[in-house]
């Protein structure tokens, strides 16, 4: 006989055993997710794991093809470059800057951006019009070449370039937040808040936070995705990481002269790119997803 169960099973799970179960269901934000973390994985560990250091060279295997070509050789699973270099190591300690450094630039943004949405948000009268007017200036602005401007005035190198992006991102974050922030403001339940006394900083704690936390990630797999291929394009433009840096763009643009003679040094960069922005937005299509069935619910 089945037992009596006066909850169902899914009511009586918490809020994120409930978001994982609806993110699982979706196969490709699933496969990205792992691709992202392992990526993460390789960006923290690349320096220990290495099998060669990035600048180090041998003379006597130069441009030696991938291992699995007839004319490669086992040391080098990758193959070399024209100085005889090791592409796997440079392209492991890559991650350390493309794929790391558009982490620490997404989350600098995010809090930044969080802090003066939040005030923008609350705010009222000039300041509210003031902030809304420099962002839709801003925000007219394509984020590489708001970028490009900075380092123009920064001076090229890959810390600028960081800083750029960090700057370029923060409009685009800053509406969206502020967006999250009106929009809550006007529901019943804020209206309640202030009916019984609460302060802002109890609003905003208890009561917007919670509810935008998850929108909040969302957009920070945007910018994080937007880092990653700004990042990138300032190394290919040779604007942002100089040359030996083994930043994925800057690798990209240093071996482009090697696309005929060997593709791989410049094939291989191409794809880890793909992969890192692919998974990126996998992972937030399958955020939206969740959010709209949450939504509709």
């Amino acid at each position: 006989m089945a037992k009596f169960n006066l909850f169902s099973e899914e009511s009586n799970k918490s809020p994120l055993a409930r978001f994982w179960r609806k993110f699982k269901s979706n196969p490709p934000a699933v496969v990205g997710l792992w691709i992202f973390i392992a990526f993460a994985i390789l960006a923290a560990a690349a320096p220990l794991i290495a099998p060669y250091g990035v600048n180090q060279q041998h003379s006597d295997a130069l441009l030696i093809p991938p291992s699995w070509h007839e004319m490669g050789d086992v040391r080098f699973i990758l193959g070399t470059d024209d100085l005889g270099r090791d592409v796997l190591s440079r392209l492991m300690n890559g991650a350390t800057y493309t794929f790391g450094l558009s982490v620490i630039a997404a989350l600098i943004t995010t809090v930044i951006g969080v802090l003066v949405g939040t005030f923008a948000g609350i705010s009222r009268g000039l300041r509210s019009s003031f902030l809304n007017h420099l962002l839709d200036i801003t925000l007219s602005i394509p984020s590489l070449l708001l970028a490009i401007i900075i380092i123009a005035i920064l001076g090229p190198g890959l810390m600028n370039t960081v800083w750029a992006i960090i700057l370029a991102l923060l409009p685009q974050f800053i509406h969206s937040v502020r967006n999250l922030i009106v929009t809550e403001l006007g529901k019943d339940y804020i209206t309640a808040f202030k009916l019984d006394g609460a302060s802002n900083w109890h609003i905003l704690s208890r009561g917007i936070f919670p509810n935008i936390y998850e929108h909040i990630v969302v957009i920070f797999t945007m910018a994080l995705s937007t880092a990653i291929l700004d990042i990138s394009a300032l190394g290919f433009l040779k604007l942002g990481a100089q040359p030996p840096t083994t930043e994925w763009g800057a690798i990209l643009a240093e071996n482009l002269g090697l696309i005929y003679l060997a593709p791989w040094t410049v094939g291989l960069p191409g794809v880890l790119l793909f992969l890192a922005v692919l998974s990126t937005n996998l992972v937030g299509d399958g955020l939206r997803q969740v959010l709209k069935a949450r939504k509709a619910d």
